[in-house]
């Protein structure tokens, strides 16, 4: 095992703060990565202060990051698809069982014993728990390590691994938008990647926000037009119109409103995670044959496939570029919605 700068929290009301951490020396099939850039993810926060204790209790100490880019430093020798020097990238998976129907199928992520790339069980051994991208480097299993396209910004590519697949995702499972009217519902560090992807793929997409403010940034992004949420009359002019509706909104709210704007047919998916359930109307899905689901990231396959759709069109989030040392600072901004429209941190400054 060799040691390495980390950041980690000690506790569920610690900050975050300067350590080492453990990683294991590179197996057959392992790829050994020095990290570049790690996107602040707001699951990073829900981690490190414990609140998903009933579903995911936090382990610590813990060192959070699942939004990786960095460059292979050594690969094991059974390893073919990479070498070092390459540009590559870890999202939220770093390990699965490989043998189940979810893994079969490329939707690693349902596989019951799927590993996260942080606040996972370490079939290494190495430590208590899997350690994230708050880090110098990492060391994943050569199936769960991505190619990132070579003529993107890489600050704006590390948030693709969570925020770019999370979106991108359930976008191509409800099939080709183009010419459809497709909506976003909040315009923050899901919903920007929301917006571009839609529009990149020839949508007319409109982004629903309660800030009159994100109008200017909407259009900019590619949204055809924005809607008030809170704009009784606005709501009303668009409702029965959208083919798909992707809602990236994490707090509490009236879900019903926005199947109330979904045309017969049509399909609102979920991405954002409320902590408290949503109380949902039948009759809000029975009048249309509407349907609502969720999503969750993506699988290895099609993760590849939306960074290599990013460098084909140029598509990077939208990131503040942050020292590691400014961290605690960047979740207190986060919970404030105080970003546009994701954190990237430079992870050259854990050397300072």
């Amino acid at each position: 095992m060799k040691q390495a700068k980390a950041y980690s929290a000690a506790s569920a009301t610690a900050k975050l703060a300067s350590t080492t951490i453990p990683r294991r020396a590179t197996t057959p099939r392992d790829v050994a990565i020095e990290i570049l850039f790690c996107g602040v993810c707001h699951s990073d926060l829900h981690t490190v202060r414990d609140e998903w204790h009933s579903i995911m209790p936090t382990v610590y100490p813990c060192v959070p990051g699942h939004e990786i880019v960095g460059r292979v430093t050594q690969v094991g020798k059974e390893v073919s698809g990479f070498k070092a020097g390459d540009l590559v990238g870890v999202g939220c998976m770093v390990d699965s069982d490989h043998d189940c129907p979810s893994c079969k199928a490329n939707v690693e992520q349902f596989c019951p014993s799927a590993v996260f790339t942080y606040n996972g069980p370490d079939k290494h051994g190495t430590a208590p728990v899997t350690y994230g991208g708050y880090s110098e480097s990492i060391v994943v299993d050569e199936r769960f390590c991505l190619k990132v396209p070579t003529n993107l910004d890489l600050a704006g590519v590390a948030p693709l691994l969570c925020a770019g697949i999370t979106t991108w995702s359930p976008i191509q499972r409800w099939g080709d938008i183009k010419g459809k009217k497709v909506g976003v519902v909040g315009l923050g560090g899901l919903g920007h990647m929301g917006v571009k992807f839609a529009h990149a793929l020839g949508a007319k997409v409109t982004v629903f926000t309660t800030s009159p403010g994100k109008k200017v940034d909407a259009l900019r992004l590619g949204a055809d037009a924005v809607i008030l949420s809170k704009n009784a009359q606005e709501m009303k002019a668009h409702a029965g119109s959208f083919d798909f509706i992707l809602d990236t909104i994490a707090a509490d709210h009236d879900i019903n409103a926005y199947l109330g704007m979904l045309a017969l047919d049509g399909n609102l998916t979920l991405v954002g995670a409320p902590e408290t359930p949503l109380q949902v109307s039948a009759f809000a899905l029975l009048f249309g044959r509407k349907s609502l689901s969720g999503s969750l990231i993506g699988g290895i396959k099609e993760t590849q496939e939306m960074l290599d759709f990013c460098g084909k069109h140029n598509i990077t989030s939208e990131v503040e570029i942050i020292p590691i040392q400014k961290i605690n600072e960047a979740y207190e901004r986060l919970v404030k919605s105080d970003v546009k429209y994701r954190f990237s941190i430079d992870m050259a400054s854990l050397k300072g």
